[in-house]
């Protein structure tokens, strides 16, 4: 009978023996090692220790006593039944030979490790981190653990957690057997990262289970704060493709506020203490760029090893800079999805008044009457349909999280065990709301969204919303090429399995509105901006940026290569910025910089502010990022359309423009397109096509021209008809004159899934794509096939 392996020993085969956890950190050690990944060495006790340990203090039986005499339907004796069989486990001996061994494996590691200070000891269950289960957070961890009396004693521990209420509750859910279920606990190095940084990694995006990109989260000091999701990390996403052709593969950073840092204690209260996180410290990223692909890479390598999407924690040693993974296990919520081609869609008929907004986890909507929760303890208050909010949902609380129709928390991040739970349950949760506990009350009727993307959103009062299932499986593939119509980067991979050929339009005004927030003038110009209060706010959105222009060049190239990267390697065709100069003067600074216009939906838009001296060095901002993101990402499947072109001449301009911002036309093989919404557009189509490589028709401009309205007026609206024939002889004169030329030529718009008799048309008339909404995909698809019929 072995009691103790060493990890060196180890690998997937023994899961039996040595749960998961510890056969995962063998295999790891044995086959990826030699190809330069670390892994902390140290040694498991076996699934024989543990029966053993119960044999020599005769617990098997009364366990299973307590087991059996378990309420399964209402969970009413869960706190008594855990307590006892705890207590239980504590108060029995550690069998002598047992003690002995974790010694004596203890010493050695401590001889092979010269530098070792501290171990951590984990637990890894025989049934843990197999594909259908994640049982992440069931069990202890200690860390910083130092003599050879508190291995023995935090071994012990790790056994007695093996009945936690959370433990038990979630086997009993999952129809696992108590009394075949062993604990092995691991004893492995402690890389110091209390100097340094640590957190988790997904090689999936966990909310939507995009597989082609890799999601890290990171914080200073000990990696506890981000798995129990105390903290708000930072946050990388790195695109697969890109890195393995050695490319710039980051697809975006966002900053956490990081507020604690989890370092070593030697006081009698425990063995590990959160400080407050220095301000310079929370202002700097936790990982280099290198780092951070380094680490990708590293999930690569382990997903490639394990054929299946990994949920991986790594550590950064602050004494040797050195990077190590600590633990790996199978991805739980998307691994299993099979199908992916049946979808639900959640969409608020109306938005309230908001309330508070945090991370999303999942993509639904609910609704309920607030109950707030200081802990576990006070799960009786909770009724069924009530929306939780409290702190942060630690594993504590997942034997009442079924109860709640919605979860808020004000800490917790996506790579939180709360996170991880509330997706396996299907559950509607908006974590790190941060003063959730304060803003909401008791009985309070709210609406939880996590329908916008990646952030979530809490409503005042019960809203209504539809649901629409979408099973695309049962839609037959048109002819015409089915786009999407897309400005927010936080749901392109939501919607990367739609059956689409890619983006057909990609607004930036979105980014630059939403995430930007700043005229790239102001940038260029911030040291002479007259608005002070401008001034101040746009120091403090680029205090990480000693060059200013570089905050709205890495924020554009992000979002874009975001959406690119969703929708490789079909195409994504980026309009350039098309605010009309009131909307850019609402940017931060932008007053300084925008003329005062009487009708702004004819004035300085478009083509014309791109060569213009008043706007050029902004455009080349724009033009910046997307060569970023083409020529440095590798995201060649980005192309580039230019709105509001009026003359050929203008287009010339524009193109001599781009080219002097090194975005030549044909390079690379970009290609520029035009967006047809003058009725100019169409009348000197045939010109246009020599000078772009494709076109696509703006419906809603391209109509309120031709009828001479202003769409915006309500004295008129009633007048804005794209059914109109007039409207429609532009169109077929667009479509048939881009044929006559050999062009592409789409349509973006809502007309088509509005109206079938408008999809119809287009497809009589011979358009090669037209771009729906995401909402409207189904029905535009629908419209298709029977037009084509």
């Amino acid at each position: 009978m072995e009691l103790i392996k060493k990890y060196s020993t180890l690998n997937k085969t023994h899961t039996g023996e040595v749960g998961g956890k510890n056969a995962s950190l063998g295999e790891m050690i044995s086959e990826l090692g030699p190809r330069g990944i670390k892994v902390p060495d140290g040694f498991a006790t076996t699934a024989d220790a543990y029966w053993h340990f119960l044999k020599e203090n005769k617990l098997k039986n009364p366990l299973k006593k307590l087991m059996d005499e378990l309420d399964t339907d209402k969970f009413s004796n869960l706190k008594d039944t855990g307590r006892r069989a705890r207590k239980r486990i504590m108060e029995a001996e550690m069998p002598e030979d047992m003690a002995r061994s974790i010694i004596h494996a203890f010493r050695a590691l401590k001889e092979k490790e010269k530098d070792m200070q501290s171990v951590a000891v984990r637990s890894s269950a025989t049934a843990e981190d197999l594909p259908s289960a994640s049982f992440a957070g069931q069990h202890e961890t200690y860390l910083n653990v130092k003599g050879e009396k508190e291995v023995v004693q935090a071994v012990k521990k790790c056994i007695a957690s093996l009945f936690t209420d959370r433990a038990i509750k979630y086997r009993a859910d999952k129809g696992f057997d108590h009394m075949k279920v062993a604990l092995s606990a691991g004893v492995q190095r402690m890389v110091r990262s209390d100097k340094a940084a640590a957190g988790v990694m997904f090689t999936i995006a966990p909310e939507s289970g995009f597989d082609k990109v890799v999601y890290i989260t990171g914080n200073w000091g000990l990696g506890e704060n981000v798995v129990q999701g105390n903290v708000k990390a930072d946050q990388f996403i790195v695109f697969k493709p890109s890195l393995k052709t050695n490319r710039t593969a980051i697809l975006s950073k966002k900053m956490g506020s990081k507020s604690k840092t989890m370092v070593y204690s030697d006081s009698r209260t425990g063995t590990t203490k959160n400080t407050r996180t220095p301000k310079k410290k929370r202002e700097q990223f936790v990982l280099g760029d290198e780092e951070t692909e380094k680490l990708a890479r590293w999930g690569m390598m382990i997903e490639e090893l394990y054929d299946q999407a990994m949920d991986i924690e790594w550590a950064k040693d602050g004494n040797s800079g050195e990077m190590f993974i600590v633990q790996a296990r199978p991805e739980t919520v998307h691994s299993g999805k099979k199908d992916r081609t049946k979808l639900k869609n959640y969409t608020l008929k109306e938005e309230g008044e908001k309330l508070l907004e945090g991370t999303a986890i999942g993509d639904k909507i609910a609704s309920g009457k607030v109950r707030i929760l200081d802990s576990p303890e006070e799960s009786g208050k909770l009724k069924e349909g009530d929306v939780l909010v409290t702190e942060i949902t630690n594993p504590d609380w997942d034997p009442i999280m079924e109860k709640a129709s919605a979860i808020i928390t004000n800490s917790g991040g996506r790579t939180s065990h709360a996170a991880i739970v509330a997706r396996e349950l299907g559950a509607v949760a908006i974590v790190g709301a941060e003063d959730a506990t304060d803003t909401l009350k008791n009985g309070q009727e709210v609406t939880v969204s996590c329908a916008g993307g990646t952030e979530g959103i809490v409503y005042k009062g019960l809203l209504e919303w539809k649901e629409e299932e979408m099973d695309f499986k049962k839609l037959k593939k048109p002819n015409t090429e089915v786009m999407l119509i897309l400005g927010d980067p936080g749901l392109a991979f939501q919607y990367a399995n739609y059956p689409v050929k890619g983006v057909g339009l990609m607004r930036l005004e979105f980014v630059i509105n939403n995430t930007i927030k700043i005229h790239p003038l102001a940038l260029l110009n911030h040291k002479n901006l007259k608005d002070k209060t401008a001034k101040k706010e746009i120091r403090a959105l680029t205090r990480q940026y000693k060059d200013k222009t570089r905050y709205f060049t890495d924020r554009l190239s992000q979002a874009v290569g975001t959406i690119a990267a969703a929708f490789w390697p079909n195409d994504v065709i980026v309009r350039m910025s098309d605010f009309k100069s009131n909307e850019y003067a609402g940017l931060l600074g932008g007053a300084e910089f925008e003329p005062q216009e009487e009708n702004p939906m004819l004035g300085f838009r478009g083509a014309s502010r791109y060569h213009h001296k008043k706007y050029r060095d902004g455009f080349r901002l724009e033009c910046e990022a997307m060569r970023i993101v083409r020529d440095e990402m590798g995201l060649t499947n980005v192309k580039l359309m230019i709105p509001f072109c009026r003359t050929p001449e203008e287009a010339e301009k524009v193109i001599r423009v781009m080219e002097r911002y090194k975005l030549k036309q044909g390079w690379n093989n970009l290609e520029i397109y035009m967006m047809v919404e003058v009725p100019a557009n169409v009348m000197r189509i045939g010109e246009f096509a020599k000078l772009f490589d494709g076109f696509s028709i703006g419906s809603n401009d391209l109509t309120q021209l031709t009828l001479g309205l202003d769409r915006d007026s309500a004295m008129v609206n009633d007048l804005f008809d794209e059914k109109d024939p007039a409207s429609k002889k532009m169109l077929s004169m667009a479509i048939q004159g881009a044929r006559k030329a050999n062009t592409k030529i789409g349509l973006c718009g809502q007309a088509p899934s509005d109206f079938p008799e408008i999809a119809q048309f287009l497809v009589e008339e011979g358009i090669d794509s037209i771009s729906f909404n995401p909402d409207a995909v189904a029905q535009g698809i629908k419209n298709i096939l029977k037009a084509e019929k």
